[in-house]
């Protein structure tokens, strides 16, 4: 048999880009972008509207405001127990498939804690209070069961009760653009008006299988190792198994065998790749194990600490913020940048400080690289 092609790392940031719509802007609504994308991570409620920007062609941030309010993308705890913004159809299919792990993560920050709570126990309790259809914090939402357990904490209590045991969203105004409001959390099914699929009766996998697909289609070419790393599973080598014959397969430069979709884009590594502003905890570059296709190793702990970073030629070549005030954008290179990449950061900068603050600024400034 031969072995399998090799794909040089940038070959596979071209089709990172490519797949995360950050090689050319699509002209897709937001809805699609989402579902695409298989969520956004969103722990920072204001973040995903400017992956958005980055990724979409003329893109409006009511559109993402809406599609909130309305009840056709959630905010909740899903991949890695991070919140992410999902679109409505996939938590409903989705939420099932990771129940044990958000447990299990919950358990592994509070396992001491919440010894001794039956966790079945706690799930009834907490639907019992939210029966009334109020939205409750997390906070409220703990203590309203917290006579029961006394010992736990409310702490514990709820984050097992709002990433754990329950199927929860938080509601708007978070995450509606330029709001800023605390978390109110209400049952998937009392917002979206379904319960979540329940488990396959069967023993098989379709969701882990259709996860593969749709983490391939948005972040491939990957090693089973990024699947895992992207979706916090640890049961997902069954669903790979079951799908290979429908795969094609690669190698990295390091040898890894990599999965992906055989009619997947994969552009020619010498495509021109635009400069390109990410928010916090932009899931291009926390969606992998192997992070080196678009991020220096030296600089991967940028990514873990939610710095905001610019892709320029694809990889993370500067840090940025906005300035309190002024709506300046900041841009702090990690290496010196060519004339010509400087350029363009800066008329890219001006353009993202412009959508963010609705066409009153347009500053941006570019500071000097570390010597």
């Amino acid at each position: 048999m031969s072995r399998a092609p090799v794909l040089s790392t940038r070959a596979l940031n071209r089709a990172t880009l490519a797949r995360q719509l950050l090689l050319d802007r699509a002209d897709v609504p937001a809805l699609e972008a989402v579902a695409h994308l298989c969520g956004l991570q969103a722990q920072e409620p204001q973040e995903p509207f400017t992956g958005l920007w980055s990724r979409l062609r003329g893109f409006q941030p009511g559109e993402l405001s809406g599609l909130l309010t309305e009840r056709h993308v959630v905010r909740t705890h899903l991949m890695r127990r991070t919140v992410h913004l999902v679109a409505a159809e996939d938590v409903l299919a989705w939420r099932a498939r990771h129940n044990a792990m958000l447990r299990q993560r919950v358990l592994g920050v509070y396992r001491r804690e919440l010894e001794g709570v039956d966790l079945d126990e706690l799930a009834a309790a907490g639907r019992a209070v939210l029966a009334d259809g109020e939205p409750r914090s997390m906070a409220e939402l703990a203590r309203a069961v917290a006579d029961r357990w006394p010992e736990a904490g409310t702490r514990p209590l709820g984050e097992m009760l709002v990433a754990g045991v329950l199927p929860m969203v938080q509601l708007p105004p978070r995450g509606v653009w330029r709001t800023k409001a605390g978390v109110r959390n209400a049952l998937v099914s009392s917002w979206l008006g379904r319960e979540i699929d329940p488990p396959s009766p069967d023993g098989s996998d379709p969701v882990g299988q259709a996860l593969v697909r749709r983490y391939l289609a948005a972040f491939g070419p990957a090693a089973t190792a990024d699947v895992r790393a992207w979706s916090g599973l640890a049961g997902l080598p069954g669903a790979v198994a079951a799908l290979r014959g429908e795969l094609v397969t690669f190698r990295d430069e390091r040898g890894r065998e990599l999965l992906d979709l055989p009619d997947a884009p994969r552009p020619d590594a010498d495509t021109p790749a635009p400069v390109r502003f990410l928010p916090a905890f932009d899931n291009a570059l926390l969606g992998y194990d192997d992070r080196t296709r678009i991020v220096d190793d030296a600089d991967r702990g940028l990514s873990v600490a939610g710095a905001r970073v610019v892709l320029v030629d694809g990889r993370t070549a500067a840090t940025w913020d906005v300035e309190a005030g002024t709506g300046t954008v900041t841009v702090a290179p990690l290496r010196p940048f060519s004339r010509a990449d400087r350029t363009a950061v800066a008329e890219e900068g001006r353009e993202l400080a412009a959508f963010l603050s609705d066409g009153e600024s347009r500053r941006v400034r570019v500071t000097a690289a570390p010597a």
